[in-house]
């Protein structure tokens, strides 16, 4: 059983972290979240600011049967199959 937390700027996800007894493991999703994430920083005015910063937290933790490593990397398989929906909802949010 692995507890996972998810690391997020606004609602777009960036990093799974996942934690059982035997450690931590993190998965980085790809290069694409963090360029969504900027994008929608400019959009909205937020780039280069303390409230930028503020965006950055972490969503509740919950548990998943599987170790850390397995459980992380599916988590992240999860994101990336969705990134064109969520790419899609987050430039909706962000244009009004």
């Amino acid at each position: 059983m692995a507890k996972v937390q998810i690391l997020y700027w606004q609602d777009i996800p960036s990093v799974v972290e996942a934690r059982d007894e035997n450690g931590v493991h993190k998965e980085l999703l790809s290069e694409r979240f963090q360029e969504l994430i900027d994008l929608i920083a400019m959009k909205t005015k937020l780039a280069g600011t303390d409230e930028y910063l503020m965006e950055w937290a972490k969503g509740k933790r919950y548990e998943v049967d599987g170790s850390a490593e397995e459980v992380a990397k599916s988590v992240k398989d999860d994101f990336e199959s969705q990134y064109k929906e969520i790419r899609k909802r987050e430039l909706a949010k962000a244009v009004g």
